[in-house]
């Protein structure tokens, strides 16, 4: 657990005054999950891809949405090889630990289901052969929400394979001034070493997996995921998917707290990250400026908790 409160120490560094969002990321890797970030531009959402890389040591890749981006361009490709008379595969930007699909709502539905297979299956189809990809394999997209022109919006199935996502959001005053001084003769990214690894990640993802989830506490996630099912101002509630990625999620904020065990308040804490992009507002619903984060704290205020 050390190693995982030096990595959120390090990645600090570089994005400063955002623990609470760093934390989160760090809990999707420990829970083999993949992060949605979404803000307005230069807020740091690329840096803090940069900033995790660095600081576990692994590799990273930058995939840039276009337009004119295709499956095969992210996937790779079979190139024909004249010397030995057949074709042999070029592994694409996906071959990687962690991905960065910078402005994933840019490119095309084409493009983008080409990662719905490596998002959940966590291997590569090319032409009838299967590549498994890195065991540390996570994808980090990024989207702005303002600028809406020439974008694709993410189909539910594709938002539904994202494990959580986050906001930056702008730093206050004291935090901007922080980050001027810091970026005054160097950017901090320059500087930043590795104080972790990818063994040890995976060594934290097998005990993540060891926090308890009491019986009680289950039957809370999941009524969560139940009452958004039923609920009249929600076309689409949060799958079974979801109810899995919300367990796993409390474990994971668990096992950075220190606990042994999943707590209710745990669960509420880490509910809108991971559940909010999954739910889809009725049309009558959103005229009336309900929001699934409002219906989400609605749900989470009326579902009583367990007494642990």
């Amino acid at each position: 657990m050390e190693n995982i409160h030096a990595l959120i120490e390090n990645v600090e560094r570089v994005i400063v005054g955002k623990r609470p969002v760093i934390e989160l990321a760090c809990v999707a890797i420990l829970c083999k999950g993949h992060i949605l970030l979404e803000d307005v531009p230069g807020t740091g959402k690329t840096m803090l891809a940069r900033a995790l890389a660095r600081s576990i040591r692994v590799d990273m890749k930058r995939l840039q949405c276009t337009p004119d981006l295709l499956p095969s361009d992210i996937t790779g490709v079979a190139v024909y090889n004249q010397k030995s008379a057949d074709f042999e595969f070029r592994p694409g930007p996906v071959f990687t630990q962690l991905l960065l699909a910078d402005e994933i709502n840019r490119a095309t539905p084409r493009a983008q289901s080409a990662l719905l297979e490596c998002m959940e299956e966590f291997h590569v189809s090319v032409d009838g052969q299967s590549y498994e990809l890195p065991k540390l394999f996570t994808v980090m997209a990024t989207q702005n929400p303002i600028d809406m022109a020439g974008t694709h919006a993410l189909p539910e199935a594709q938002l539904d394979r994202f494990f959580i996502r986050l906001h930056m959001g702008y730093p206050n005053l004291d935090q901007e001034i922080k980050i001027l001084a810091a970026q005054a003769q160097t950017h901090p990214i320059e500087t930043l070493q590795p104080v972790t690894s990818e063994a040890q990640i995976l060594a934290a993802r097998a005990e993540v997996k060891n926090v308890y989830i009491s019986p009680d506490v289950a039957a809370y996630i999941v009524g969560i995921g139940a009452a958004s099912r039923k609920h009249a101002d929600l076309r689409l509630g949060a799958s079974p998917r979801a109810t899995l990625a919300l367990a796993r999620a409390a474990q994971g904020l668990a096992y950075l707290r220190g606990q042994a065990f999943v707590t209710p308040d745990l669960v509420k804490q880490i509910a809108p990250a991971v559940l909010e992009h999954r739910l889809l507002v009725r049309p009558q619903a959103a005229v009336l400026g309900r929001s699934g984060g409002e219906i989400l704290a609605e749900i989470l205020g009326q579902l009583p908790p367990p007494v642990v």
